[in-house]
C-alpha cells in the first residue's frame, strides 16, 4: 500500500510507519515547510495549506498531527494552538482527500478520549454523547472536519484514542523515574478511571481500520480493562517493586500547568470500552495492565 501519514515523528506515527515499512508498504509524510518530494509531501497544518495533488491515488491518509496537549499550560494562546494544529489540519487533509480523482480507500483522523468529557463511573461506547470542557470541545470540532471526506464518499475512521502507554513517550514516560523511585503514587483521590492502550495495539489498532471495510465512524482506542488511578499506581509499583503509598503533589503541578490542564488531564476520567473494535473481531495483543506494564518496562 502506499499511506499517508501526518504526525509521522510522533510517538503513534513512527511506530505505524516502522510497522507499515516491516511489511514492505510505502510511507509518504506530510512535512511542514519546503517543498514535495520522495516520500515527503509539503504542508502546513495551521493555516491549511498543503500539496494535494500529492495525495492522487494513495490507499490510505491517516492524521495524527497536533500540538503537544499536555506540555504547556493552558493559555488562551495555547488553547488556540492545540485547536488550530487538529482542526484546520483535519480539514485540509479531509479536502484534498475529497477532492482526488482517485480518492484514497480511507482516511482515518485522530481524535482522543477525551470527546467524552469527566463522565465519573459511566461506561463509555462509540455511541455515547460528547462532553462540554475544552477537550470534548475540542474533539467535537476535530472530529467534525472528517465529514468532508465522508460525503465524498472516502471510508472515514476516527481513532479515539486512550492514554497511550510506552517506555519512551506517551503517558507511562514520566511517571517511570518517580515511580522507580518510591515517590510515585495515585493523583488525587484515585478514583478516576484511566482509559489506556499499550502502543503496539494503538499501532495494530490503525492498522485494523486501514484494512478492515468494517471499520467507519468512530472507534475508541482503549483496552478492554481499563482502571482507576489507584489501580493504575499500584500496577505500577508492583510490577518496579516499588511502594506507591505517597500521593502525588498535586499543587506544584497546577502551579507549573494551570488548575485546568490538571484538573482535566489528571484529576478527571473516562471508563471507555472499545466495542467497535471488538465487534470487528479486533484481539489485543496487551488486554490487561499488569500484562502490558511488565512487557513495556522490560
Amino acid at each position: 500500500m502506499d499511506v499517508v501519514i501526518s504526525g509521522a515523528s510522533g510517538l503513534i506515527g513512527s511506530s505505524l510507519t516502522t510497522s507499515l515499512q516491516a511489511d514492505g508498504h510505502r510511507v509518504r509524510r506530510l512535512v511542514r515547510g519546503g517543498v514535495s518530494g520522495g516520500d515527503n509531501i509539503a504542508w502546513d497544518p495551521e493555516t491549511g495549506r498543503i500539496d494535494a495533488p500529492a495525495l492522487e491515488a494513495v490507499d490510505a491518509v491517516v492524521n495524527l498531527a497536533g500540538e503537544g496537549i499536555g506540555e504547556q499550560k493552558w493559555t488562551d494562546e495555547q488553547k488556540r494552538r492545540i485547536r488550530d494544529s487538529r482542526v484546520r489540519g483535519t480539514a485540509a487533509l479531509a479536502a484534498a482527500a475529497a477532492g482526488r480523482e482517485q480518492k484514497p480507500r480511507v482516511f482515518i483522523s485522530g481524535s482522543a478520549v477525551g470527546y467524552y468529557g469527566n463522565r465519573g463511573d459511566e461506561m463509555l461506547t462509540e455511541q455515547s454523547a460528547p462532553g462540554d470542557d475544552f477537550l470534548g470541545e475540542l474533539c467535537q470540532a476535530w472530529e467534525a472536519e472528517t465529514r468532508t471526506a465522508a460525503d465524498a464518499g472516502v471510508r472515514t475512521v476516527v481513532i479515539r484514542t486512550g492514554l497511550v502507554l510506552a517506555k519512551h513517550g506517551g503517558a507511562l514516560a514520566p511517571l517511570l523515574l518517580p515511580f522507580k523511585l518510591g515517590l510515585g503514587g495515585k493523583q488525587g483521590s484515585g478514583k478516576q478511571w484511566m482509559s489506556w492502550i499499550a502502543l503496539v495495539d494503538e499501532v495494530a489498532a490503525i492498522r485494523a481500520a486501514i484494512d478492515n471495510e468494517q471499520l467507519r465512524g468512530p472507534v475508541n482506542l482503549v483496552a478492554p480493562n481499563a482502571v482507576t488511578n489507584e489501580e493504575f499506581a499500584r500496577t505500577l509499583g508492583r510490577v518496579l517493586h516499588r511502594p506507591t503509598l505517597l500521593p502525588t503533589p498535586m499543587l506544584p503541578l497546577r502551579l507549573r500547568f494551570g488548575a485546568e490542564l490538571v484538573d482535566t488531564l489528571l484529576l478527571s476520567g473516562q471508563h471507555v470500552t472499545p466495542g467497535v473494535l471488538e465487534a470487528a473481531g479486533f484481539t489485543f495483543r496487551q488486554p490487561v495492565l499488569t500484562g502490558a506494564l511488565e512487557s513495556i518496562i522490560a
